[in-house]
């Protein structure tokens, strides 16, 4: 018995110094690793520190990445909603309503490069006689653009929508409620209908579904125009805007042929 013990107490000395053994080797293997960390660190801080130029490359070079991937997050967005841009059911169609290419517009009565693009829209609108141009309130610059929008979609129920808004987009200055109204009664609307109307949950639904899609897409600014699938950023001229709409007629027939 004595002997067997004995055995198992040696056996159990040489475990616990072979750990033991095993344990510093892996320590004094682990340690170097950690020590050539340590100064590839130190290398790479010093460098860093001495050509920081670098860091602006890379920040530089991140921000063109996620730039670019926010563009085609957009594009993507833009394909899968086309039919609640052109269609929504809420928004006014002037124009040919039933013409061959639409045109969307994001905008906001208090933009002047809304307004410096408003001639040469409509124009190129008339001049073509087959665009449907889908108009979508967008106010962004503040309570009065806010205001300016609610009350010429509030008009459209009193069958004024396009007089007030060509009204709004060719004023000048800020837009008061006592001027936005001034205006209304100028156009024969009937403005006490016309207040009420303007705070209808209707009316507050249609411009928070415009504010998602426009955030959907990216659209962060006025104006913005979607035509014929194509997002146009900005102010664009009319010779831009009508290539814009035969590039999209183009591309419309040959996808039906």
């Amino acid at each position: 018995m004595q002997n067997s013990k004995g055995t198992v107490a040696l056996i159990s000395v040489l475990c616990l110094g072979l750990a033991a053994m095993v344990g510093l080797n892996l320590y004094q293997m682990q340690k170097p690793e950690e020590d050539t960390k340590d100064i590839f660190g130190a290398q790479v801080r010093a460098y860093l520190l001495e050509n920081p130029a670098v860091i602006r490359e890379a920040i530089q070079v991140l921000s063109a990445t996620e730039a670019a991937e926010a563009r085609q997050k957009a594009k993507e967005q833009l394909a899968s909603r086309m039919n609640e841009l052109e269609n929504d059911g809420y928004s006014f169609v002037a124009g040919n309503p039933d013409g061959d290419i639409t045109i969307v517009e994001f905008f906001d009565y208090q933009c002047g490069y809304c307004k410096r693009s408003y001639p040469d829209l409509m124009k190129t609108v008339e001049e073509d006689g087959n665009i449907r141009l889908v108009m979508k309130e967008f106010p962004i610059l503040g309570d009065e653009s806010v205001l300016a929008a609610r009350a010429v979609m509030a008009a459209e129920k009193q069958g004024k929508y396009n007089e007030f808004h060509k009204v709004l987009m060719e004023s000048r200055g800020g837009l008061s409620l006592d001027k936005i109204m001034s205006y209304a009664q100028g156009l024969g609307l009937n403005v006490q209908q016309l207040a009420t109307d303007m705070g209808s949950d209707a009316i507050s639904k249609s411009l928070s579904q415009t504010y998602e899609l426009a955030q959907a897409l990216n659209i962060t600014g006025t104006p913005a125009f979607v035509i014929g699938g194509h997002l146009a950023p900005g102010a664009i001229p009319a010779d831009t805007m009508k290539r814009l709409v035969a590039e999209a007629r183009s591309k419309k027939s040959s996808a039906t042929n």
